[in-house]
């Protein structure tokens, strides 16, 4: 049987846990709240930087300064004070003649010119390899520090030659300091300073594939990023991804903290009332049953851990988390109707907290509905891994819809779709884990309803050798509820499973009852000599030692469940009336009643009916339409009249779907044979 649990408290203070652990988990810094796209205006107001931040480059421009390190050597020179400190003595020892009074200036200016540096005039040559001498940049050590430069910063020896008449000239316009400078040997004394480091310039190139500068700017607090109605441009766009990982990772929140914790508690909250409200309108009898309940919050809270978890220490690893599964493990106790949204309540944290929340939830959405549709064909042997090849397909469509919208760099797109590929794979390896949440819950599984279905079941074989005629009777319930089951929308393999195993009891005493008689002439009956209420008692006994061997041999709760509601709070309407005909006290009849539970799921209803009208259907005697009419009819309103059906989630609608199948399945079974013509002669 069930375990039921009463309405309050039990029903929301596992709500109340869930929101305290929802409260736990979530951030505790303030998200980046802005949702912009390339080539669409900003709808906000005009954005300013609130601190300094570095322009991050995108993987792209990364990858391309990379592949250029491979081709490009980049030059190292190291500073020599030496040579700086020479060059400025030699200077003040200069005799310019009649300009002597030109020293003081040329000792100025060339150590203005020195201060940036002075390389040779001949150009870096590599002795081997393909790569090329880089004439942009150079590395300059200075104080044990080696900064790269653009080599526009520094001087050749000629330039500086060039730099230091340039400089002098506006003073002195009517020297001829060019002359000046070769006859007194000024150019002479001009040498480099920055001394080319053979060694380190082929280390420095062989390490340059491993480290390549993530920045390329820096934008300064109070500085404008984006004007509203701005055009988003790639540059722009580039500007607000890196202002949003700062803003994320490193400025947190700079409002008040109770705000920010106020924040996290209405969006637990809002998730516990979504969660509340999923349950509630599509199959509110989970809250009675303590282990389905506790087994949907559990689920809920591991694809929340998973979510935040992953976004907190690498996002990019969501498209990796296999999200589906959560549907599957929902799908194996649960029916779709109920799925699908309580799927969906688990995607949400993504929505809110993520990133690329939208991104990410329409993906997995998209691939757990394909999931449910498509698991029942897969879900077998080698077949799992077409059903993983499918999600990963179905991911991989949304993953390029989002990418061709928003295109930007595609060199990490095989990366995601690498993970994606992981996820997909890992619903396999993950799926097994069914198993083991069925035993910790005592769930049971549609893999596990389709296994006791199989009638070579030792419990089922043992059924049909003791009680053949019983076994019989069961099989032919099978078909019935089937057939109702489909048609009305409801669970058919624990139908099936519940048909096989409700009159279980029976092979305890199979003589007792009718169907496993001997029709020999002659043959003794098992009443013959009993009085009503012994034969009553007798045949009552069959659920309670149907639910005895149900507990000897551990069959799940919701078989019990059926055991001990297939014949509810009835009658044994034939040991009745024949007491009462007999001459019994009428106020004494509560010895031919059953004791078990009325049933409370359109499933047990179906098999309720189904199995009253298999039994009675043996007495028919009229064989058209308006009789299987009439019969169907009385049996039904018979269980409503006996307040069978009272407690019972089944709506008008159900039973007259079910009623329909009724009569249409036994017209089939008990057509018109042809009567085949013998032959003349």
């Amino acid at each position: 049987m069930p375990t039921s649990m009463p309405k309050f408290p039990q029903k929301f203070l596992p709500l109340v846990i869930v929101f305290a652990v929802l409260v736990l988990l979530m951030p505790r810094t303030a998200k980046f709240n802005y949702d912009y796209k390339k080539g669409t205006p900003w709808p906000y107001e005009t954005l300013i930087s609130e601190f300094d931040f570095p322009i991050l480059k995108t993987e792209e421009q990364i990858q391309a300064e990379r592949e250029q390190a491979g081709t490009i050597v980049i030059p190292y020179y190291r500073y020599s004070e030496e040579v700086t400190s020479s060059v400025v003595k030699n200077a003040q020892s200069l005799d310019l003649g009649g300009f002597n009074s030109l020293r003081p200036s040329v000792v100025t200016r060339l150590s203005d010119i020195y201060s940036k540096g002075v390389i040779s005039d001949g150009k870096v040559k590599l002795e081997h390899g393909s790569a090329q001498v880089s004439e942009n940049l150079i590395y300059i050590q200075r104080n044990k520090r080696a900064v790269q430069y653009p080599r526009s910063e520094v001087y050749r020896v000629a330039d500086a030659r060039d730099k230091l008449v340039a400089m002098l000239a506006k003073n002195y316009p009517s020297v001829n300091l060019d002359s000046l400078f070769r006859r007194t040997g000024v150019y002479e004394v001009i040498v480099p300073n920055l001394l080319y480091d053979k060694a380190m310039t082929e280390l420095t190139h062989a390490e340059s594939d491993d480290y390549v500068s993530p920045t390329l700017g820096y934008v300064k607090a109070d500085e404008k990023i984006v004007s509203k109605g701005e055009i988003v441009t790639a540059e722009i766009a580039q500007i607000l991804d890196s202002y949003k990982v700062e803003y994320n990772q490193v400025f947190g929140y700079a409002g008040p903290r109770i705000f920010l914790y106020l924040g996290n508690v209405l969006l637990a909250l809002a998730l516990v009332v979504i969660l509340y409200l999923v349950i509630y309108f599509t199959s509110s009898p989970v809250f009675e049953h303590r282990n389905q309940y506790y087994y949907i919050l559990t689920v809920f809270l591991l694809a929340t851990l998973l979510t935040f978890v992953v976004e907190r220490t690498v996002p990019s690893f969501l498209f990796m988390v296999p999200f589906p599964v959560f549907a599957l493990y929902l799908l194996a106790f649960f029916r779709q109707k109920m799925v699908l949204p309580m799927y969906m309540v688990n995607l949400l944290p993504l929505l809110i907290f993520c990133g690329n929340g939208m991104e990410l939830f329409v993906m997995f959405l998209t691939a757990g509905v394909v999931t449910i549709e498509t698991f029942g064909y897969f879900s077998k042997g080698w077949r799992q891994f077409l059903n993983a090849a499918i999600i990963f397909a179905v991911e991989v469509v949304v993953y390029l819809g989002f990418r061709f919208i928003d295109v930007g760099s595609t060199a990490t797109w095989w990366v995601d779709m690498a993970l994606i590929f992981v996820g997909a794979m890992a619903t396999v390896a993950l799926y097994p884990l069914i198993f083991l949440f069925e035993k910790v819950f005592n769930l049971v599984s549609g893999t596990r309803l389709v296994e006791m279905a199989d009638t070579s079941n030792p419990l089922l074989q043992e059924l049909a050798s003791k009680a053949p005629g019983t076994f019989q009777h069961c099989l032919q319930v099978m078909n019935l509820v089937d057939a109702v089951g489909r048609a009305t929308d409801a669970d058919v393999p624990l139908l099936r499973a519940a048909a096989l195993y409700h009159d279980i009891g029976k092979m305890m005493n199979p003589l007792c009852f009718v169907e496993n008689e001997s029709s020999a002439p002659g043959a003794a009956k098992y009443h013959d000599g009993k009085t009503p209420k012994e034969s009553a008692a007798d045949i009552i006994r069959h659920v309670d030692d149907g639910l005895a061997i149900a507990e000897e041999h551990r069959l799940p709760d919701v078989i019990k469940a059926f055991i001990n509601s297939h014949h509810g709070t009835s009658s044994t309407a034939y040991f009745l009336n024949r007491y009462l005909n007999e001459g019994g006290d009428p106020k004494d009849v509560s010895a031919f009643f059953y004791h078990g539970q009325k049933p409370t799921t359109k499933e047990q209803v179906i098999l309720m009916v189904c199995d009253s009208i298999e039994a009675a259907s043996r007495t028919l005697k009229e064989f058209s339409p308006e009789a299987y009419d009439r019969f169907v009819e009385s049996i039904v309103a018979g269980k409503e009249k006996a307040g069978q059906l009272e407690d019972a989630d089944i709506t008008i609608h159900d039973l007259t779907l079910m009623k329909r199948m009724l009569k249409t399945y036994l017209q089939q079974i008990f057509h018109g044979r042809v009567a085949y013509p013998k032959r003349n002669g």
